[in-house]
């Protein structure tokens, strides 16, 4: 199923036949299972993942995410210090680990506890010495806070967020930490990806800062058109330019004095 052809997997866009199709991939693969994979294109050509049969295809044609694969290859250099935000899985710690090469860092932030083990299992799988995978969600100041996890339908998790709604059964209570609490425990970050889905206007809040001291580049994926006003008006704010990268991403850029 994951190395299905492309003419098969199109099928699942008709009418009708698509629905079957899903119905009975999910009953074929549960959500919980994993097999072994390398990414066959792109920039992460040669990355082993742990994937999902059902889910996995985007990752292993090097199709996820494009846009943000593209900024990572264009503006990481060895030696740098790469923050992944939300590093799900860890496709793009692993391409970022790759990229500063043994001589940069890459810290990797995930609250949900079984992404966070599927991060390390695929760190430790390509052998990367130089991540550091930190159980924690990002957020405007340092605490525990109510974290959704994902439904069965997501395998990969990738929709988890925050959540303060009482009572509900897919809530955990996770450790947050505000960036410009984390930074003298780790390295400060020359380079940013921020995919919270929704928190990332706490965190920037949480990192005015770093970001005014340290000045990293940021590509950050913004979830509705409040949060991408807002965080237009707090970069300005901290002399960051922003341009857009597609129709959910913004790469944020310090305006550098040359006096």
């Amino acid at each position: 199923m994951l190395h299905s052809p492309e003419r098969i997997r199109a099928l699942r866009k008709l009418p009708l036949v698509g629905d079957l199709i899903h119905v009975l991939s999910r009953r074929m693969v549960s959500g919980d299972e994993r097999t072994w994979a390398q990414v066959k294109a792109g920039p992460g050509k040669g990355l082993w993942l742990e994937l999902n049969p059902r889910t996995g295809q985007q990752y292993l044609r090097g199709q996820a995410e494009t846009a943000i694969q593209r900024v990572l290859v264009e503006r990481l250099r060895p030696g740098m210090v790469f923050y992944d935000l939300g590093a799900n899985i860890g496709l793009f710690s692993l391409l970022a680990a790759r990229l500063v090469s043994p001589a940069g860092k890459v810290v990797s932030f995930e609250p949900d506890p079984d992404n966070a083990s599927r991060l390390k299992r695929n760190i430790a799988r390509n052998n990367y010495q130089n991540v550091t995978v930190l159980q924690k969600g990002i957020w405007s100041s340092t605490g525990k806070r109510g974290f959704r996890i994902a439904s069965t339908s997501s395998p990969d998790h990738g929709l988890g967020r925050f959540s303060d709604e009482e009572g509900d059964t897919q809530n955990l209570m996770v450790d947050c930490v505000a960036l410009d609490d984390i930074v003298g425990q780790v390295a400060a970050p020359d380079a940013i990806k921020c995919d919270v889905e929704g928190a990332e206007i706490d965190v920037l809040l949480g990192s005015k800062r770093i970001l005014q001291e340290r000045k990293p580049w940021i590509i950050c994926e913004l979830h509705s058109e409040t949060n991408r006003a807002a965080a237009a008006e707090i970069l300005k704010q901290l002399n960051y330019r922003i341009e857009d990268i597609d129709a959910d991403h913004i790469l944020a850029l310090p305006n550098i004095s040359l006096n």
